[in-house]
């Protein structure tokens, strides 16, 4: 199986795209609705940029991602995944072997220790495939709720939302939730958007946070959402 691809990000926008309703979204729900409607048509074709062949890399690649980057995680897989394959071969790597590997990425000798882990409990638990439900993949070493939608949505077919920052920022700033806990506003986004969208409601939520409704100075004269946003500067 090739690789998935990895997103590009690109835009020769000079001016709204938005198309104004007769009546705006006010409740949350209808915000998330009316949200979920608008990226679908501005990001279709919206995936992971983890690149991976199967579920237990991409499992391995999210764990890799906290406080980095995709780009820094694709570019330290590769070489990772050719020396360990598979969750067996994985679980038998040394620490500091592993440390050289991954040392370009933040917390590089925690997410090794994690890595080792979470390939030794696939093996000894789940013969070495990537469990699907939540229960077992949260019992992983270096696995949270984050991490296990990721897997879930991307890799398996199965219901999930992870809540990153952009996730958490843009839902705020939309008015859909009031939370600031990842696994509230998680339960509040899942009430509102059907199970099998979510995953793709997700990514499209952090490619708009990456593109226009970034942290610092939000592009809302950009934004396909800024005539009921709440947050608007415009």
């Amino acid at each position: 199986m090739s690789p998935a691809p990895i997103c590009r990000l690109t835009s020769t926008r000079t001016r709204p795209r938005y198309r104004p309703v007769l009546v705006r979204p006010r409740s949350p729900k209808g915000r998330a609705v009316e949200t979920a409607r608008r990226l679908a048509e501005e990001y279709p074709d919206a995936a992971c940029a983890l690149v991976h062949r199967n579920p237990f890399e991409l499992l391995a690649a999210t764990i890799l991602s906290a406080q980095a980057n995709d780009e820094q995680v694709n570019k330290v897989t590769p070489a990772l995944f050719a020396r360990f394959p598979a969750a067996a071969d994985l679980a038998g790597a040394s620490t500091a072997e592993l440390e050289d590997l991954i040392k370009t990425l933040g917390l590089f000798r925690s997410k090794a220790r994690s890595l080792v882990g979470m390939a030794a409990a696939l093996t000894d638990r789940h013969g070495g495939e990537v469990p699907s439900s939540m229960e077992d993949l949260t019992a992983l070493p270096g696995v949270g709720r984050k991490t296990a939608n990721v897997v879930r949505s991307v890799a398996l077919g199965e219901p999930g939302l992870p809540v990153d920052t952009h996730v958490t920022r843009l839902s705020r700033r939309l008015g859909m939730t009031e939370q600031t806990d990842p696994v509230k506003i998680e339960h509040e986004l899942n009430a509102m958007i059907p199970p099998t969208d979510r995953g793709a409601f997700s990514l499209r939520l952090i490619l708009h946070g990456r593109q226009t409704c970034i942290a610092r100075r939000p592009r809302c004269p950009d934004c396909v959402l800024c005539d009921f946003c709440p947050s608007s500067l415009v």
